[in-house]
């Protein structure tokens, strides 16, 4: 898989603030259980994240707050939550 180029976000997050702060995390997976064990496993048992199936049931949104440290550590969960089949990041 190519690398995913995430340098215009992570200067955008640099730039936007100061650190660390919370930050919403989005996804969208299809509504099989080891794809969406392995989006819950990206965050931290501290994370505030909820779950809402599709209306038909095919997909799952997975929504997360967590409190993170630096742009370098949102970049590396887009990075991990990449190497997810089907997951679509919003």
């Amino acid at each position: 898989m190519a690398k995913l180029d995430f340098t215009a976000l992570k200067e955008k997050l640099e730039n936007s603030g100061e650190w660390p702060r919370v930050y919403f995390f989005k996804f969208i997976v299809p509504s099989d259980n080891q794809k969406l064990a392995q989006v819950e496993a990206l965050f931290g048992p501290e994370a505030q994240v909820s779950l809402k199936q599709s209306s038909k049931g095919k997909f799952v949104s997975v929504s997360a707050k967590e409190l993170m440290l630096s742009a370098d550590g949102i970049i590396e969960r887009y990075e991990k939550a990449a190497k997810i089949e089907g997951l679509m990041a919003l």
